[in-house]
């Protein structure tokens, strides 16, 4: 397969995408706008042979454990399994080889829908268990639907995500500081220094985590600097979502109106404002500073494999991991 081509291009009258084999990234995302013009809405590398670089996880579907797992280890059935060690000492989004920067096979696809699998050793990066994980991309009734499925051949975790940063101002039009973010999260896991959560469940309120009426990111970003609750001087934390089964998440509004309606099955919302990007060119040859995205990723919470207290991620024989997201654009 050639990693400069499109897997597939899928879409309707309202919302299109582009998908690479690499990491089943997203690497466009155009919304068709009132005045009928179109906007790409995700952040993407220039070159698509980067997306197995790792530089920033850009649109891609990560795993086998999204997210990090402290000091890349965890006890399953009374086993110790070691794993990667890509952020030391701990491991992120499923090692230096995950899910995220190596090529899934296009298995079908069609106008509106293209579907991906992935095929993961016993012992692929660390981790326990054959695995045969699922991507499914559908555009259905002007929104995005993406479903992941895994099954094993024994007992292993499972966590997997897209990880897309959204400028709904357009892609390379700036940062998303003046975007309004609201999130349907009562409570969320405070972290280490080095992103591990410390296992307490918190209150937001009364807090710069309270994302429960919207809040512009730049002035929430202040306040949580001067509450001393950032990590690299920002967002980088896991939201525990309210309710259950498939559900909002998340409103984000960029400053022309355009409204992001996140929602998904999954219990936690990693909300990450992009610090880290320094100027690199994007899609459209423009740089991307700092805050240039907001990634926005429903998952199994960070460290699930050593917290007793978080939800299970937990997959045997015989059952199937699934978790499922929609995108829908409203206003503009």
């Amino acid at each position: 397969m050639n990693p400069a081509e499109p897997a597939a291009v899928i879409g309707d009258d309202t919302v299109r995408l582009e998908l690479l084999h690499v990491g089943a990234a997203v690497r466009r995302l155009d919304v068709r706008l009132a005045d009928g013009t179109w906007r790409n809405v995700v952040l993407g590398h220039p070159d698509p042979a980067d997306y197995r670089k790792n530089h920033g996880y850009l649109g891609a579907s990560v795993g086998r454990f999204a997210n990090r797992i402290d000091r890349a280890r965890f006890v399953l059935d009374g086993r110790t399994y070691f794993l990667d060690t890509n952020e030391p000492p701990n491991i992120l989004h499923g090692g230096a080889h995950g899910f995220g920067v190596i090529d899934w096979t296009l298995v079908g696809s069609g106008p509106t829908w293209a579907e991906f699998s992935l095929e993961s050793a016993h012992g692929d990066q660390g981790f326990p268990g054959r695995l045969t994980a699922g991507a499914r991309f559908e555009v259905v009734d002007g929104a995005v639907r993406i479903t992941y499925t895994a099954t094993t051949a024994s007992p292993t975790v499972v966590n997997l995500t897209t990880h897309p940063y959204f400028n709904l101002d357009g892609e390379g039009s700036g940062t998303i500081e003046e975007h309004r973010l609201q999130v349907n999260a009562g409570a969320w896991t405070p972290t280490r220094d080095d992103g591990i959560p410390t296992g307490e469940i918190r209150d937001v309120t009364g807090s710069a985590a309270d994302f429960r009426s919207p809040q512009p990111l730049g002035a929430a970003r202040a306040r949580a600097q001067a509450e001393g609750i950032t990590r690299t001087d920002g967002f980088d934390h896991n939201f525990v979502v309210d309710g259950d089964g498939l559900r909002e998440h998340c409103r984000l509004t960029g400053t022309s109106g355009l409204t992001l309606v996140l929602s998904s099955d999954q219990p936690g919302l990693q909300v990450y404002d992009g610090e880290h990007f320094v100027g690199e060119p994007g899609t459209s040859g423009r740089p991307y500073p700092r805050l240039a995205g907001l990634a926005l990723e429903p998952q199994r919470f960070p460290d699930a494999p050593n917290q007793p207290g978080f939800p299970s991620s937990v997959l045997r024989p015989g059952e199937t991991y699934t978790a499922t997201t929609t995108w829908r654009f409203i206003g503009s």
